[in-house]
């Protein structure tokens, strides 16, 4: 099995250092880059093209969320994961929005940022149980009228398994190879969910896997 080839972006060296030998003693993973701004980071990551891009949110040059926002458009496959110690879901909810594939606190457990850090290197998102209660409590109303909803005009199969690999930060293009089944029909299931539970965005779908313990799966 090969490591999981990671990248950290963090201006604190003493905390770079820190993350770094964390990192290197995991018989599955290593560092191969280092970055001290977010400018760096853009730059780094296009040459190095790591599993996980580990990121702090508070760097000098460009901050985490503008760097993530770029870099997202220039390399799309590339997979985030924030480190902050922000807990307010309104840093969650951009950061979601510009692209990242998961978001751990700094204050949570090193084997928590190891199980993100090795979940979202097999393809899927994460979320710090730390933030899930904040989630949950903020979308409570919501997932009452979901349910309700998935009670009169459930989903299929399909459609429940495209929405779920989608939340897990999925292409249509891999979800189509992975159900195999063209692109035009995960666009189908995708509408004909997003219809039923009446959503309409990815950062609905997050929010409606974070209610389904969908990010917290390894």
């Amino acid at each position: 099995m090969s490591e999981i080839r990671v990248l950290i972006a963090e201006d604190h060296e003493t905390v770079r250092e820190g993350l770094k030998l964390l990192v290197n003693t995991q018989d599955d993973m290593e560092v191969v880059g280092e970055a001290g701004d977010g400018r760096e980071a853009i730059a780094l990551a296009q040459e190095l093209l790591p599993d996980v891009l580990l990121m702090d949110v508070s760097m000098p040059e460009l901050n985490g969320l503008k760097a993530t926002a770029k870099l997202k458009r220039i390399a799309p496959d590339i997979k985030i994961l924030t480190l902050t110690r922000h807990t307010d879901e309104a840093y969650l909810q951009e950061l979601l929005q510009a692209g990242v594939s998961g978001y751990v606190l700094k204050q949570s457990a090193s084997a928590e940022l190891l199980r993100a850090i090795r979940v979202i290197a097999g393809g899927g998102n994460y979320l710090d149980p730390a933030m899930t209660g904040k989630v949950f409590g903020n979308y409570a109303a919501k997932r009452e009228k979901v349910r309700g909803e998935v009670r009169g005009t459930p989903l299929t199969e399909r459609e429940s398994e495209a929405l779920r690999q989608i939340a897990r930060g999925y292409s249509n293009k891999e979800i189509a190879a992975q159900m195999d089944i063209s692109v035009k029909t995960v666009e189908a299931h995708k509408a004909n969910a997003l219809k039923k539970l009446n959503m309409k965005s990815r950062l609905d779908i997050v929010n409606y896997a974070v209610l389904q313990g969908w990010l917290q799966e390894s």
